[in-house]
C-alpha cells in the first residue's frame, strides 16, 4: 500500500535541503530547461472587479460564521468562449441601506481585459450568508447552470441561454425543508447515466453559526470555543442528490451510503476517479474530523474509505483542520494525487496515489512541510511554467477577517499566497518571493479559482478576499514553453463532460486530468483543461469519456484551444 522507497528517497532529499533541479533531457534542446519564474500582478481594480466581499462581525463578540467565507466560479455563462467571474458574497450583523446590501456578483468578460458587473441583469441579486459555488449543465441544454450554497438554504440557478438565470430551486426539488450550514458542492454523474447529480457538504449544526462568543481574552477557554475551532460542536452530514433526468433531483444520501459516514465538519468536496475504475469517487476535506473518501461501488452506492485509503489523517494519524482540496497526477504515473489545505500551524497535505485507491502522505519529503503559516484555504494544481509538471498554489487568510470585533483587528501580514514549483515530479520548492508583486500582498483570502481568463494560454486566478476586493492575478511574464487547452462536449456523457478523463502525452511526459465541478475551497475552476507541453509542438490526446467510450487523437497541434466532441473528435480549434 505504501511506496516506502519513494518516501525514504524523498525524505533524504528534503533533509539535505537540496534545491538543485535535476531535470532530464525531456526534449529540451539544451537538456536542461532554463529557470522560469512567473510575474503575477493583481489587475482586479483595473479590470472592473469593484465590489467588496462583506463579512461584518460584532463590536465586542465573535461568531463562527464570520470566520468562514465564500468561493469563486470561473465559467462561460454566455457561451462566447471567454470565462466570466462569479463571486460569492457574505452578510453581517447590521442593517444595510437598501442600495448597499451585499450580494453575489457576476462579472461578464468584455474580452479586452475588463469585466462588466451584470448581476442584476442576469437575475442573480441575492442577499445572505453565501458560502460555496459550483457549475454544471444539469439539464444538458448546452448552458452552464449555477449552484450556490448558503448558511440557510441553497439556490440552483438555471441558465436560460440568453444571459439570464432563473431560480429553479423549488421546482428542481433542491429546496431544503430546513436550514443547514451548507459549504462546498460539486456536480457529479455518480451513476454514469448522462445526467449530473449533486453532492453538497455541510459544516456544523445550523444553530452554531450565529451563536455569540465573548471576545474578552480573559475568557479564553470553554467560554470562547470559536478561538479553538469547531471541536466539541455538533457536526453535520453530507448530502447526495440524484438527477432524475427531468429537471428534478431526489435526496439519496441514505440510500447511496453517504449518511453512513456520520457527523463531520465538511468543507470542500473534490471529485475524481481515484482507483482508475472509470467511476467518480468523492473526497471531502473536513475540519477537525477525519477527511472522507467515498469510493464508488458502481451500483449507485458508496463506501467511505478515508482511513483505509490513507487520506483521513496526516502521516502521524492526527486529524487536521482541512479546508480545500484539489487533485491531479503531479508525478506522471497515471494516478490522481490529492493536495489538501489545513489550519495554521499545520502543514498542507500531499497524498501520493499508490494505486487501487491507496495513498501515502508525502508532505514532508515532497517539500511542503514548512508551509505552516496562517490558515490555508483555496488551492489548485496549475502548470504555471508549462513544463508539464503541475505546480501547487495555495491562498491563505487569518481566521478573523478585518472588520468590527476585537479579534477582527488582528494584522493580516502572514496571509499571503503560496506558490510551490514542481521541481522534478517528486519535490516542490516555494518560489512565492519570486512570483511577482501579487505574492507580496496580504489578504484574508478564502476561495480561489483557476483558468485561462484572458484566452492567452496562461493560467490566471481570482481570489475571494473577506471584507476586501477580489484579487485577479494575471501572469505578465513571457511564455516559455508550449501548451494545450482542451474543451470537451459530451453526447452520451453529460454535456459538460464532467468526470471525463484526458491523458496527454508530450515531451516524453504523461499528464492526467479530469473535468471537475467544485474543488479548491468551495469554488469552481475553468472546465477547460490546460496542459503544459514543454518544448513539444504537438501532443497525443487520449480521452476516456465518463460514459465509457474512448478516443485517441494523434499529433494535436500545440498552443491552441481544441474543442472535442464525444464521437466526433476535434470540432473546432482556436489559436490565441
Amino acid at each position: 500500500m505504501m511506496n516506502r522507497r519513494r518516501w525514504l528517497q524523498g525524505l533524504a532529499t528534503a533533509a539535505a535541503g537540496c534545491l538543485l533541479r535535476p531535470f532530464p533531457a525531456d526534449g529540451f534542446s539544451s537538456g536542461v530547461p532554463p529557470v522560469y519564474f512567473p510575474h503575477y500582478v493583481d489587475v482586479a481594480k483595473q479590470a472592473g472587479l469593484l465590489a467588496k466581499t462583506v463579512l461584518i462581525g460584532h463590536e465586542s463578540k465573535d461568531f463562527l460564521l464570520s470566520t468562514t467565507g465564500g468561493g469563486i466560479a470561473l465559467f462561460d455563462y454566455d457561451n462566447d468562449g471567454w470565462l466570466d467571474i462569479f463571486v460569492v458574497n457574505g452578510w453581517g450583523l447590521k442593517e444595510f441601506p437598501q442600495n448597499e446590501k451585499p450580494t453575489n456578483h457576476l462579472y461578464r468578460n468584455n474580452r479586452n481585459g475588463t469585466f462588466t458587473d451584470v448581476t442584476e441583469k442576469a437575475g442573480l441579486v441575492r442577499h445572505g450568508w453565501g458560502q460555496g459555488v459550483c457549475v454544471g449543465d444539469y439539464d444538458n441544454d448546452g448552458n452552464l447552470d449555477l449552484f450556490v450554497t448558503y448558511y440557510g438554504k441553497n439556490v440552483l440557478y438555471h441558465n436560460n441561454g440568453n444571459g439570464t438565470f432563473t431560480d429553479a430551486t423549488h421546482e428542481s426539488g433542491l429546496l431544503q425543508p430546513e436550514d443547514h450550514w451548507n459549504t462546498g458542492a460539486a456536480f457529479v454523474d455518480y451513476n454514469r447515466d448522462g445526467h449530473l447529480d449533486l453532492f453538497v457538504s455541510n459544516y456544523v449544526e445550523y444553530e452554531y453559526g450565529l451563536k455569540f462568543y465573548e471576545s474578552n481574552p480573559e475568557l479564553v477557554g470553554e467560554k470562547s470555543p470559536v478561538l479553538y475551532g469547531v471541536a466539541g460542536l455538533k457536526g453535520t452530514r453530507n448530502f447526495l442528490y440524484r438527477n432524475n433526468g427531468d429537471g428534478t433531483f431526489t435526496d439519496v444520501s441514505d440510500a447511496a451510503g453517504i449518511s453512513k459516514a456520520g457527523l463531520t465538519y465538511g468543507f470542500s468536496p473534490c471529485v475524481g476517479d481515484y482507483d482508475n475504475d472509470g467511476w467518480p469517487d468523492i473526497y471531502v476535506a473536513d475540519d477537525s474530523t477525519p477527511s472522507l473518501l467515498f469510493m464508488n461501488n458502481r451500483n449507485g452506492t458508496f463506501r467511505e474509505s478515508g482511513m483505509l485509503a490513507g487520506v483521513a489523517f496526516d502521516a502521524n494519524g492526527r486529524t487536521q483542520g482541512g479546508m480545500g482540496a484539489d487533485s491531479v497526477d503531479y508525478d506522471g504515473d497515471g494516478l490522481l494525487d490529492i493536495v489538501k489545505t489545513n489550519f495554521s500551524d499545520e502543514m498542507p497535505s500531499l497524498y501520493h496515489n499508490e494505486g487501487k485507491g491507496f495513498f501515502t502522505d508525502v508532505t514532508v519529503p515532497a517539500g511542503l512541510g514548512g508551509e505552516t503559516a496562517s490558515v490555508k484555504w483555496g488551492t489548485g494544481f496549475i502548470d504555471f511554467d508549462d513544463d508539464g509538471r503541475p505546480d501547487i498554489m495555495i491562498v491563505s487568510g487569518s481566521i478573523y477577517p478585518p472588520g468590527t470585533g476585537v479579534h477582527h483587528q488582528l494584522p493580516k501580514t502572514d496571509s499571503k499566497m503560496i506558490l510551490m514549483h514542481n521541481v522534478d515530479g517528486n519535490r516542490f520548492e516555494n518560489i512565492s518571493a519570486r512570483a511577482g508583486p501579487a505574492f507580496a500582498e496580504s489578504h484574508c483570502s478564502r476561495g480561489v479559482a483557476f483558468g485561462d481568463i484572458f484566452n492567452t494560454g496562461r493560467i490566471g486566478l481570482v481570489v475571494n478576499n473577506l471584507n476586501d476586493y477580489p484579487s485577479l492575478l494575471r501572469n505578465q511574464s513571457s511564455p516559455t514553453y508550449s501548451w494545450l487547452l482542451v474543451k470537451l462536449l459530451g453526447t452520451k456523457t453529460n454535456r459538460a463532460a464532467i468526470g471525463t478523463r484526458v491523458v496527454v502525452d508530450a515531451n516524453n511526459r504523461r499528464q492526467v486530468q479530469e473535468v471537475r465541478s467544485g474543488g479548491s475551497f468551495c469554488s469552481q475552476n475553468d472546465l477547460r483543461l490546460h496542459f503544459g507541453l514543454g518544448a513539444a509542438r504537438d501532443a497525443r490526446v487520449q480521452i476516456r469519456w465518463l460514459g465509457g467510450a474512448e478516443e485517441t487523437l494523434e499529433h494535436v497541434p500545440a498552443n491552441r484551444l481544441v474543442v472535442i466532441q464525444e464521437g466526433k473528435g476535434i470540432v473546432s480549434q482556436e489559436v490565441f
